[in-house]
């Protein structure tokens, strides 16, 4: 009998599951995700499920991990500081594909270097310049990113940069050909960006997790689930943290195809922060063939075609006061609920509210509140944002009494996208408790805090809500919507037609089936899959408002912890085969272009070093009985009546269950 254990860490919940055999769940766990140290909230999910289960934590013979770390830190703007090496480009470069964003302000040192499309070198690497940024910058960020020209095709002065970096800095180092093959340099020095953003934070994750699982008794190795729902090692998820985006999301999918046996469905995984739809087609997850997007940014991580909306449970509430009738809309920032940190800290949220509900005027930052994340860096931080964050400390506030100045509220802002403060305000969840759909936090303090927002004027004069029930349904209407609206993109995504029109009146009216002169009916035609611990709250109305069928399964709450244990070991290597001329032809690898004058060697020889790769990823992974796949994807054109080589592809995987540990 083979016990495995997962475990997902979410934005507000960390779940824990064991499944004997890969057929049955023995017990399932919940416990509170906790922020200031993610692995305190994995421990406590561990034992809970193991003692739920009454068995010896020494029987546990795989434990896999899913987290939506990596995907909400980029959603919310979180990550260390960290320094762009851009190696063959020129400074205009840096605003393609979002990479002048993505970097923040963050150093950057472009330099002469690079190759050319056929691997030879277009310019000696600038050296002297490297060394001088790296001597400057080597204290001050976190990480660093290197992307050179045509790096896959030959990365010489990627790999010469990296040893440069380690030597002076001692500093991780994120290569950009390391974690694409394709082409496309802007884009593939954002995905190296990204992932070096990233490795703190991932590497704490993992780091942390492994002893708290030590201390608990468990010596299995531990997985990570990649982007596409496959499994690496925990020490390639450290190297490469960028491809655990959408890891959560994407193995709620195979737990949603493990837990439904359906093969065909809209899946739509509800947490606290995000909302993401996914399509699985013939049983398996569809894969992005442009590379995951997360947020504002399109990577080049292979990762499932997931649509990441900011919509949650924990969704900030804004205040709609144009038009007459006013409104809500949710997201995409999560904050903590009221319900939750009054449950944390009664003594300071029930009088405060409770102050605020007495004045007769409503105040700009009623029902707020705002406390310190401690044991993350601080690395990087302005003098403003240090003095606000001692200011802090180690209470709760209520914000209006902790921001001074209009211009602090840029200091807040970027102390929340750091992870360092949280900012609690009214969020779905808080709607939910007072609607009764959820018992678990402080109701009392959500009731209150929805009193104090309805009392906001709309564009008539009038308030928003009357009593907080009116106001509670009003927030889970417009999650009913939004999140209609995402289903509806992805629905038309896939039908190749504008996204724009999910907004569309004419879309919106077929939705309530209209029927006067013209008669509109428009909807789902597949059943949707909903997942969550919310989603048995929030999606039979979705399920209702969309005309389709809507799978609620009984464990779905948990299916990102169940498909972090079901999936597979999957490692993929790719190369490139180019002619220089007719006759020759140039093996892209990475020690560099080799020439051969047989096609069939050449193909031989990639082949093999592409194959050798794949199986040693899968084996340091931990994977058994692997087995290998080839994909030949070769262009030819025809010249004068002859079919002419002008370019190879050649993807090789690796794939085999993770080894039990006996």
């Amino acid at each position: 009998m083979a016990i495995s254990l997962g475990i997902d860490t979410g934005g507000t919940y960390t779940d824990a599951v064991l499944i004997k055999d890969d057929t049955n769940i023995l017990a399932k766990a919940k416990a509170l995700t906790t922020r200031q140290d993610l692995a305190i909230g994995v421990g406590a999910a561990v034992r809970m499920v193991l003692s739920e289960a009454s068995i010896d934590a020494s029987v546990i013979s795989l434990a896999s991990l899913s987290t939506t770390l990596a995907t909400n830190a980029l959603v919310e703007g979180q990550g260390g500081r960290v320094a762009l090496i851009y190696v063959g480009f020129s400074a205009s470069d840096l605003k393609a594909h979002g990479l002048l964003d993505a970097l923040k302000g963050d150093p950057v040192c472009v330099l002469e270097g690079g190759h050319l499309h056929d691997g030879l070198e277009a310019s000696q690497l600038d050296e002297r310049r490297l060394i001088a940024f790296l001597q400057k910058h080597k204290d001050d960020v976190s990480s660093f990113a290197v992307a050179a020209q045509f790096a896959t095709r030959n990365p010489a002065h990627e790999n010469r940069t990296i040893d440069l970096v380690r030597q002076i800095t001692g500093k991780p180092v994120s290569a950009s050909h390391q974690l694409s093959a394709k082409l496309g340099g802007p884009k593939r020095a954002l995905t190296a960006l990204l992932n070096a953003r990233l490795v703190g934070m991932i590497d704490a994750l993992i780091g942390r997790a492994e002893t708290v699982l030590r201390e608990i008794g468990i010596s299995a190795p531990m997985m990570v689930v990649r982007g596409d729902g496959a499994l690496m090692s925990s020490s390639q998820a450290r190297d490469r943290p960028i491809e655990t985006i959408l890891s959560g999301p994407a193995a709620s999918i195979v737990g949603a195809r493990w837990l439904t046996g359906i093969t065909h469905a809209l899946v739509s995984d509800i947490g606290g922060t995000t909302t993401d739809v996914a399509i699985l087609k013939d049983g398996r997850p569809v894969i992005d063939p442009d590379g995951a997007r997360v947020g504002p940014y399109r990577t080049m991580v292979e990762a499932v075609a997931m649509r990441t909306t900011g919509l949650g449970g924990d969704s900030e509430v804004h205040f709609l006061s144009e038009g007459l009738s006013g409104g809500v809309t949710l997201g995409p920032r999560r904050l903590v609920p009221v319900a939750l940190m009054a449950a944390e800290a009664p003594d300071i949220i029930m009088p405060a509210l409770e102050a605020q509900r007495k004045t007769t005027t409503p105040g700009e930052f009623d029902g707020r509140f705002v406390r310190a994340v401690r044991g993350i860096n601080i690395d990087g931080l302005m003098p403003r944002e240090v003095d606000f964050l001692e200011r802090i400390g180690d209470q709760v506030h209520l914000l209006g009494s902790i921001l001074r100045t209009r211009i602090e509220q840029s200091a807040l802002k970027r102390l929340v996208e750091r992870g360092l403060v949280q900012v609690a305000g009214v969020t779905p969840s808080d709607a939910a408790h007072v609607l009764g759909h959820l018992d678990v936090w402080n109701s009392d303090a959500a009731r209150m805090a929805l009193q104090l927002f309805g009392r906001r004027r709309t564009g008539a004069g009038e308030v928003l809500a009357r009593d907080p029930e009116k106001l509670a349904q009003i927030i889970v209407d417009q999650l009913t919507h939004q999140t209609g609206i995402a289903l509806l993109q992805a629905a038309l995504a896939e039908e190749k037609l504008d996204e724009n029109l999910a907004s569309h009146i004419l879309m919106q009216m077929g939705l309530g089936n209209h029927s006067g002169i013209l008669r509109i009916n428009t909807g789902l035609n597949i059943p949707v899959v909903g997942l969550g611990a919310s989603a048995q709250s929030y999606y039979p109305a979705v399920g209702k408002c969309m005309g389709c069928e809507m799978i609620l399964p009984l464990d779905g709450g948990v299916a990102n912890a169940i498909g972090a244990v079901v999936g597979r070991i999957i490692m993929r290597r790719s190369g490139t085969i180019t002619t220089p001329s007719e006759g020759r032809y140039r093996v892209h690898l990475e020690s560099g272009p080799e020439d051969f004058i047989d096609k069939v060697v050449a193909f031989r020889r990639l082949e093999d070093g592409l194959r050798a790769a794949a199986k040693e990823a899968a084996l340091v992974a931990g994977a058994d009985d692997i087995e290998v796949a080839i994909d030949r994807d070769i262009k030819t054109a025809q010249v004068e009546a002859r079919e002419i080589f002008v370019e190879a592809t050649i993807t090789v995987e690796a794939s085999g269950r993770p080894r039990i540990a006996i």
